[in-house]
Protein backbone atom coordinates (compact mmCIF):
# COMPACT_ATOMS: atom_id res chain seq x y z
CA UNK A 1 0.00 0.00 0.00
CA UNK A 2 0.99 3.48 -0.67
CA UNK A 3 1.15 5.79 2.53
CA UNK A 4 2.49 9.38 2.94
CA UNK A 5 4.95 10.37 5.59
CA UNK A 6 5.33 14.47 6.90
CA UNK A 7 8.62 15.63 8.67
CA UNK A 8 9.29 19.15 9.57
CA UNK A 9 12.59 20.54 8.05
CA UNK A 10 15.04 22.37 10.25
CA UNK A 11 16.24 24.86 7.38
CA UNK A 12 19.29 27.42 7.74
CA UNK A 13 18.82 31.49 7.29
CA UNK A 14 20.52 30.58 4.16
CA UNK A 15 18.42 27.60 3.39
CA UNK A 16 15.56 29.04 4.08
CA UNK A 17 15.91 31.80 1.10
CA UNK A 18 17.19 29.17 -1.13
CA UNK A 19 13.82 27.41 -0.22
CA UNK A 20 11.89 30.32 -1.30
CA UNK A 21 13.89 31.00 -4.49
CA UNK A 22 12.86 27.67 -5.67
CA UNK A 23 9.07 27.63 -4.83
CA UNK A 24 9.11 32.15 -6.44
CA UNK A 25 11.01 29.61 -10.04
CA UNK A 26 8.51 27.11 -9.81
CA UNK A 27 5.77 29.69 -9.67
CA UNK A 28 6.92 31.66 -12.22
CA UNK A 29 7.25 28.32 -14.23
CA UNK A 30 3.92 27.31 -13.79
CA UNK A 31 2.27 30.63 -14.41
CA UNK A 32 4.77 30.86 -17.89
CA UNK A 33 3.47 27.63 -19.05
CA UNK A 34 0.32 28.57 -17.77
CA UNK A 35 0.25 32.06 -20.72
CA UNK A 36 1.74 29.99 -22.78
CA UNK A 37 -1.24 27.83 -23.57
CA UNK A 38 -3.43 30.62 -23.05
CA UNK A 39 -1.81 32.65 -26.03
CA UNK A 40 -1.61 29.21 -28.28
CA UNK A 41 -4.98 29.07 -28.11
CA UNK A 42 -6.36 32.13 -27.98
CA UNK A 43 -3.85 33.79 -30.84
CA UNK A 44 -3.83 30.74 -33.26
CA UNK A 45 -6.14 27.91 -31.55
CA UNK A 46 -3.71 25.43 -30.64
CA UNK A 47 -3.74 22.84 -27.98
CA UNK A 48 -0.27 23.25 -26.17
CA UNK A 49 0.49 19.81 -24.46
CA UNK A 50 2.25 19.01 -21.32
CA UNK A 51 5.44 17.19 -23.79
CA UNK A 52 6.01 20.13 -25.45
CA UNK A 53 6.39 22.12 -22.80
CA UNK A 54 8.83 19.86 -21.15
CA UNK A 55 10.95 19.61 -24.32
CA UNK A 56 11.33 23.40 -24.29
CA UNK A 57 12.92 23.52 -20.46
CA UNK A 58 16.08 22.32 -21.85
CA UNK A 59 15.88 25.70 -23.89
CA UNK A 60 14.91 27.75 -20.70
CA UNK A 61 17.27 26.51 -18.34
CA UNK A 62 20.03 26.95 -20.57
CA UNK A 63 18.87 30.68 -21.14
CA UNK A 64 18.46 30.99 -17.42
CA UNK A 65 21.70 29.42 -15.56
CA UNK A 66 20.98 31.28 -12.63
CA UNK A 67 17.61 30.80 -11.91
CA UNK A 68 15.24 28.06 -13.63
CA UNK A 69 18.57 26.36 -14.45
CA UNK A 70 19.68 26.11 -10.45
CA UNK A 71 16.87 23.54 -9.88
CA UNK A 72 16.25 19.73 -10.60
CA UNK A 73 15.05 19.08 -13.99
CA UNK A 74 12.60 16.63 -12.61
CA UNK A 75 10.81 18.70 -9.84
CA UNK A 76 10.15 21.30 -12.82
CA UNK A 77 8.84 18.69 -15.04
CA UNK A 78 6.49 17.76 -11.91
CA UNK A 79 5.27 21.58 -11.91
CA UNK A 80 4.34 21.44 -15.62
CA UNK A 81 2.71 18.12 -15.14
CA UNK A 82 0.73 19.81 -12.01
CA UNK A 83 -0.65 22.42 -14.56
CA UNK A 84 -1.58 19.48 -17.02
CA UNK A 85 -3.25 17.91 -14.03
CA UNK A 86 -5.23 21.26 -14.01
CA UNK A 87 -6.56 21.62 -17.30
CA UNK A 88 -7.35 17.61 -17.63
CA UNK A 89 -9.82 18.09 -14.56
CA UNK A 90 -10.70 21.29 -16.08
CA UNK A 91 -11.98 19.48 -19.18
CA UNK A 92 -13.35 16.66 -17.02
CA UNK A 93 -15.79 19.20 -15.56
CA UNK A 94 -16.62 20.83 -18.44
CA UNK A 95 -17.42 17.63 -20.04
CA UNK A 96 -19.58 16.37 -16.74
CA UNK A 97 -21.51 19.86 -16.58
CA UNK A 98 -20.40 21.50 -13.69
CA UNK A 99 -18.85 24.49 -12.94
CA UNK A 100 -15.46 24.48 -15.30
CA UNK A 101 -13.19 26.85 -13.54
CA UNK A 102 -10.44 27.46 -15.52
CA UNK A 103 -6.45 27.05 -14.68
CA UNK A 104 -5.35 30.52 -12.59
CA UNK A 105 -2.44 32.52 -12.29
CA UNK A 106 -0.86 31.33 -9.17
CA UNK A 107 0.00 33.91 -6.37
CA UNK A 108 2.87 34.38 -3.97
CA UNK A 109 0.44 32.86 -1.48
CA UNK A 110 -1.13 29.89 -3.61
CA UNK A 111 2.21 27.80 -4.77
CA UNK A 112 3.45 25.93 -1.63
CA UNK A 113 4.55 22.96 -2.49
CA UNK A 114 7.73 21.69 -4.72
CA UNK A 115 7.68 17.36 -5.44
CA UNK A 116 10.61 15.89 -6.85
CA UNK A 117 9.21 12.58 -8.85
CA UNK A 118 12.03 10.20 -7.74
CA UNK A 119 14.51 9.94 -5.38
CA UNK A 120 17.86 10.13 -6.30
CA UNK A 121 16.79 11.93 -8.62
CA UNK A 122 17.76 15.98 -7.81
CA UNK A 123 17.06 14.71 -4.28
CA UNK A 124 17.58 11.67 -1.81
CA UNK A 125 16.26 11.53 1.45
CA UNK A 126 18.62 10.10 4.17
CA UNK A 127 21.56 11.51 2.19
CA UNK A 128 23.76 10.88 5.43
CA UNK A 129 22.99 7.79 6.72
CA UNK A 130 25.80 7.40 8.52
CA UNK A 131 25.04 10.23 10.88
CA UNK A 132 24.77 9.46 14.78
CA UNK A 133 22.13 12.18 15.72
CA UNK A 134 20.06 13.53 12.76
CA UNK A 135 18.33 13.17 9.38
CA UNK A 136 19.22 15.13 6.59
CA UNK A 137 17.46 15.29 2.91
CA UNK A 138 19.64 16.40 0.09
CA UNK A 139 18.10 18.88 -2.53
CA UNK A 140 18.87 20.13 -5.49
CA UNK A 141 20.19 23.71 -5.39
CA UNK A 142 19.11 24.08 -1.43
CA UNK A 143 22.06 21.65 0.31
CA UNK A 144 21.96 18.98 3.03
CA UNK A 145 18.52 20.21 4.96
CA UNK A 146 17.99 18.71 8.71
CA UNK A 147 14.92 16.71 8.97
CA UNK A 148 13.39 16.45 12.46
CA UNK A 149 11.98 12.58 11.89
CA UNK A 150 9.43 11.82 14.59
CA UNK A 151 8.65 8.50 13.12
CA UNK A 152 10.26 5.73 11.11
CA UNK A 153 9.95 5.94 7.13
CA UNK A 154 8.20 2.15 5.86
CA UNK A 155 8.47 1.05 2.39
CA UNK A 156 10.48 2.45 -0.49
CA UNK A 157 10.60 6.47 -0.61
CA UNK A 158 9.00 6.82 -4.29
CA UNK A 159 8.50 10.88 -4.49
CA UNK A 160 9.75 13.35 -2.51
CA UNK A 161 8.04 16.96 -1.87
CA UNK A 162 8.67 20.30 -0.33
CA UNK A 163 5.97 22.35 1.27
CA UNK A 164 5.79 25.79 3.22
CA UNK A 165 3.35 26.49 5.61
CA UNK A 166 3.10 29.81 7.29
CA UNK A 167 6.68 29.99 8.50
CA UNK A 168 7.62 26.32 8.86
CA UNK A 169 8.75 23.94 5.77
CA UNK A 170 8.14 20.40 5.67
CA UNK A 171 9.45 17.36 4.01
CA UNK A 172 6.63 14.60 2.63
CA UNK A 173 7.85 11.35 1.90
CA UNK A 174 5.01 9.15 -0.83
CA UNK A 175 6.17 5.75 -0.16
CA UNK A 176 5.29 1.87 -1.99
CA UNK A 177 5.27 -0.90 -0.69
CA UNK A 178 4.23 -0.06 3.22
CA UNK A 179 3.37 -3.30 5.21
CA UNK A 180 0.51 -3.34 6.35
CA UNK A 181 0.28 -3.50 10.43
CA UNK A 182 -2.83 -5.50 11.13
CA UNK A 183 -4.15 -5.66 14.66
CA UNK A 184 -5.37 -8.61 16.83
CA UNK A 185 -9.14 -9.61 16.19
CA UNK A 186 -11.81 -8.29 18.68
CA UNK A 187 -15.65 -9.68 17.40
CA UNK A 188 -16.54 -6.12 18.40
CA UNK A 189 -18.15 -3.95 15.75
CA UNK A 190 -19.35 -0.33 16.78
CA UNK A 191 -21.66 2.45 15.31
CA UNK A 192 -20.77 6.46 15.06
CA UNK A 193 -22.68 9.32 15.27
CA UNK A 194 -20.83 12.27 14.32
CA UNK A 195 -22.22 15.76 15.73
CA UNK A 196 -21.44 18.92 17.22
CA UNK A 197 -21.86 18.63 20.72
CA UNK A 198 -19.51 15.92 20.75
CA UNK A 199 -17.27 14.81 18.41
CA UNK A 200 -18.16 10.99 18.13
CA UNK A 201 -20.89 9.19 20.22
CA UNK A 202 -20.60 5.07 19.78
CA UNK A 203 -23.76 2.61 19.92
CA UNK A 204 -21.94 1.93 23.05
CA UNK A 205 -22.49 5.25 24.85
CA UNK A 206 -19.47 6.66 24.76
CA UNK A 207 -19.01 10.22 24.28
CA UNK A 208 -15.63 11.61 22.01
CA UNK A 209 -15.13 15.48 22.80
CA UNK A 210 -15.34 17.85 20.45
CA UNK A 211 -12.22 20.16 21.92
CA UNK A 212 -13.21 23.06 19.19
CA UNK A 213 -10.22 24.23 18.89
CA UNK A 214 -11.11 27.43 16.42
CA UNK A 215 -13.73 28.86 19.13
CA UNK A 216 -10.82 28.42 21.84
CA UNK A 217 -8.85 30.37 19.42
CA UNK A 218 -10.83 32.95 18.09
CA UNK A 219 -10.45 35.68 20.56
CA UNK A 220 -6.42 35.58 19.61
CA UNK A 221 -7.85 35.04 15.89
CA UNK A 222 -9.99 38.18 15.98
CA UNK A 223 -7.31 40.61 17.51
CA UNK A 224 -4.86 39.54 14.83
CA UNK A 225 -7.09 40.32 12.16
CA UNK A 226 -8.15 43.62 13.58
CA UNK A 227 -4.56 44.64 13.06
CA UNK A 228 -4.05 43.18 10.04
CA UNK A 229 -6.71 45.37 8.41
CA UNK A 230 -4.91 48.15 10.19
CA UNK A 231 -1.97 47.64 7.93
CA UNK A 232 -0.99 49.56 4.88
CA UNK A 233 -0.79 46.80 1.69
CA UNK A 234 2.84 45.93 0.84
CA UNK A 235 4.32 46.93 3.91
CA UNK A 236 6.72 45.14 6.04
CA UNK A 237 4.22 45.32 9.18
CA UNK A 238 1.53 43.94 7.01
CA UNK A 239 3.33 40.82 5.65
CA UNK A 240 4.38 40.05 9.89
CA UNK A 241 0.63 40.76 10.81
CA UNK A 242 -0.13 38.26 8.02
CA UNK A 243 1.73 35.45 9.35
CA UNK A 244 0.62 36.10 12.52
CA UNK A 245 -2.43 35.38 11.25
CA UNK A 246 -1.44 32.17 9.13
CA UNK A 247 0.42 30.99 12.43
CA UNK A 248 -3.16 30.55 13.67
CA UNK A 249 -4.57 28.94 11.72
CA UNK A 250 -1.61 26.66 11.34
CA UNK A 251 -2.22 25.84 15.19
CA UNK A 252 -5.45 25.36 15.20
CA UNK A 253 -5.10 22.79 12.18
CA UNK A 254 -2.34 20.83 14.23
CA UNK A 255 -4.52 20.89 17.08
CA UNK A 256 -7.65 19.39 15.00
CA UNK A 257 -5.56 16.82 13.27
CA UNK A 258 -3.76 15.57 16.56
CA UNK A 259 -7.03 15.38 18.09
CA UNK A 260 -8.50 13.37 14.74
CA UNK A 261 -5.41 11.07 15.15
CA UNK A 262 -5.94 10.42 18.77
CA UNK A 263 -9.78 9.17 17.91
CA UNK A 264 -9.83 7.24 15.11
CA UNK A 265 -6.32 5.63 16.75
CA UNK A 266 -8.53 4.59 19.54
CA UNK A 267 -11.11 3.60 17.52
CA UNK A 268 -9.48 1.32 15.56
CA UNK A 269 -7.73 -0.41 18.68
CA UNK A 270 -11.00 -1.59 20.13
CA UNK A 271 -13.45 -2.57 17.27
CA UNK A 272 -13.55 -4.73 14.12
CA UNK A 273 -16.29 -3.41 12.02
CA UNK A 274 -16.83 0.34 12.48
CA UNK A 275 -19.79 1.76 10.99
CA UNK A 276 -20.40 5.50 9.91
CA UNK A 277 -22.45 7.72 8.41
CA UNK A 278 -21.79 8.76 4.97
CA UNK A 279 -21.84 12.20 5.48
CA UNK A 280 -21.47 14.92 2.83
CA UNK A 281 -19.75 17.51 4.67
CA UNK A 282 -19.28 19.91 1.52
CA UNK A 283 -23.44 20.28 1.23
CA UNK A 284 -24.27 20.52 4.88
CA UNK A 285 -21.83 23.86 4.77
CA UNK A 286 -23.32 25.44 1.83
CA UNK A 287 -25.20 29.23 2.30
CA UNK A 288 -28.33 29.39 3.26
CA UNK A 289 -30.37 29.43 -0.29
CA UNK A 290 -32.05 33.02 -0.53
CA UNK A 291 -35.68 33.42 -0.40
CA UNK A 292 -37.62 36.14 -2.70
CA UNK A 293 -40.30 37.61 -1.82
CA UNK A 294 -41.72 38.07 -4.84
CA UNK A 295 -41.41 41.97 -4.99
CA UNK A 296 -37.86 42.71 -5.46
CA UNK A 297 -36.82 42.39 -1.71
CA UNK A 298 -36.21 39.12 0.27
CA UNK A 299 -37.64 37.43 3.47
CA UNK A 300 -35.31 35.99 6.18
CA UNK A 301 -33.41 32.49 5.24
CA UNK A 302 -31.43 31.99 8.64
CA UNK A 303 -28.28 32.58 7.17
CA UNK A 304 -26.91 34.03 10.40
CA UNK A 305 -27.84 30.62 12.46
CA UNK A 306 -27.24 28.58 9.64
CA UNK A 307 -23.39 30.44 9.01
CA UNK A 308 -22.74 29.64 12.87
CA UNK A 309 -23.56 25.96 12.25
CA UNK A 310 -21.50 25.71 9.47
CA UNK A 311 -18.46 26.85 11.48
CA UNK A 312 -19.03 24.89 14.27
CA UNK A 313 -19.19 21.80 11.75
CA UNK A 314 -16.06 22.81 10.53
CA UNK A 315 -14.66 23.08 13.34
CA UNK A 316 -15.56 19.67 14.73
CA UNK A 317 -13.33 18.54 11.57
CA UNK A 318 -16.00 15.45 10.57
CA UNK A 319 -13.83 15.18 6.83
CA UNK A 320 -10.42 15.44 8.25
CA UNK A 321 -11.68 12.59 10.88
CA UNK A 322 -13.35 10.29 8.81
CA UNK A 323 -10.51 10.79 5.93
CA UNK A 324 -8.14 9.39 8.69
CA UNK A 325 -10.24 6.85 9.94
CA UNK A 326 -10.13 5.32 6.76
CA UNK A 327 -6.51 5.13 6.33
CA UNK A 328 -6.01 3.86 9.73
CA UNK A 329 -8.56 1.02 9.51
CA UNK A 330 -7.30 0.01 6.19
CA UNK A 331 -4.04 -0.06 7.57
CA UNK A 332 -4.84 -1.98 10.98
CA UNK A 333 -7.49 -4.47 8.59
CA UNK A 334 -10.25 -2.66 10.47
CA UNK A 335 -13.63 -3.18 7.89
CA UNK A 336 -15.29 0.38 8.00
CA UNK A 337 -18.76 0.89 6.64
CA UNK A 338 -20.40 4.28 5.08
CA UNK A 339 -23.88 4.32 5.85
CA UNK A 340 -26.89 6.58 4.53
CA UNK A 341 -27.71 9.08 7.73
CA UNK A 342 -31.27 9.32 6.75
CA UNK A 343 -33.68 9.58 9.52
CA UNK A 344 -31.12 7.43 12.08
CA UNK A 345 -31.60 10.60 14.25
CA UNK A 346 -35.10 10.52 14.57
CA UNK A 347 -35.79 6.46 14.39
CA UNK A 348 -36.42 4.67 17.69
CA UNK A 349 -33.68 2.03 18.32
CA UNK A 350 -36.00 -0.18 20.16
CA UNK A 351 -39.03 0.20 18.29
CA UNK A 352 -38.00 1.97 14.76
CA UNK A 353 -40.84 4.46 15.07
CA UNK A 354 -39.77 7.40 13.12
CA UNK A 355 -40.92 10.65 13.60
CA UNK A 356 -39.40 14.40 13.86
CA UNK A 357 -40.95 14.66 17.22
CA UNK A 358 -38.88 11.63 19.27
CA UNK A 359 -36.01 13.90 19.37
CA UNK A 360 -36.93 16.28 21.49
CA UNK A 361 -33.54 18.16 22.67
CA UNK A 362 -30.41 18.19 21.11
CA UNK A 363 -29.54 15.43 23.72
CA UNK A 364 -32.55 14.18 24.31
CA UNK A 365 -34.51 11.22 22.50
CA UNK A 366 -38.35 9.82 23.51
CA UNK A 367 -40.15 7.46 21.18
CA UNK A 368 -43.67 8.60 21.02
CA UNK A 369 -45.00 5.07 20.52
CA UNK A 370 -42.99 2.81 22.84
CA UNK A 371 -41.51 5.48 25.45
CA UNK A 372 -37.95 4.62 25.31
CA UNK A 373 -35.45 7.13 26.36
CA UNK A 374 -32.13 7.57 25.76
CA UNK A 375 -29.28 9.70 24.62
CA UNK A 376 -29.92 11.23 20.87
CA UNK A 377 -26.48 10.84 19.52
CA UNK A 378 -26.12 7.03 21.29
CA UNK A 379 -29.80 6.05 19.89
CA UNK A 380 -28.33 7.17 16.53
CA UNK A 381 -25.28 5.14 16.41
CA UNK A 382 -27.39 1.90 17.18
CA UNK A 383 -29.38 2.86 14.53
CA UNK A 384 -26.38 3.67 11.88
CA UNK A 385 -24.93 0.21 13.03
CA UNK A 386 -27.70 -1.88 12.50
CA UNK A 387 -27.92 -0.38 8.56
CA UNK A 388 -24.16 -0.89 8.34
CA UNK A 389 -24.59 -4.46 9.60
CA UNK A 390 -27.50 -4.76 7.36
CA UNK A 391 -25.24 -3.31 4.36
CA UNK A 392 -23.02 -6.40 4.90
CA UNK A 393 -25.12 -8.88 5.56
CA UNK A 394 -26.40 -8.04 2.02
CA UNK A 395 -23.78 -7.56 -0.02
CA UNK A 396 -22.05 -11.03 1.63
CA UNK A 397 -25.44 -12.29 0.55
CA UNK A 398 -25.42 -11.17 -3.05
Amino acid sequence: MRRSFKFLLRPTRKQVAALTACLADHQQLYNAALEHRRTAYRKAGVTVRYGEQSAELKHIRADDPGGQGRWSFSSQQATLRRLDKAFAAFFARVKAGRAPGFPRFKGKGWFDTVEWPKDGDGCRWDSQPGHPAATYVRLQGIGQVRVHQHRRVLGTVKTISVKREGRRWYVILSCDDVPAQPLPATGVAVGIDMGVAWLVTTSDGEHVANQRHLAACADRLAAAQRDLSRKQRGSNRRRKAVARVAALHAKVRRQRLDGAHKAALALVGVYDVIVHEALQVANMTSRAAPKPDGEGGWLPNGAAAKSGLNKSILDAGWGVFLTILSHKAGSAGRELIAVNPADTSRTCSRCGHCVAENRVTQAGFRCWACGHTAHADANAAVNILRAGLALRDAARAA
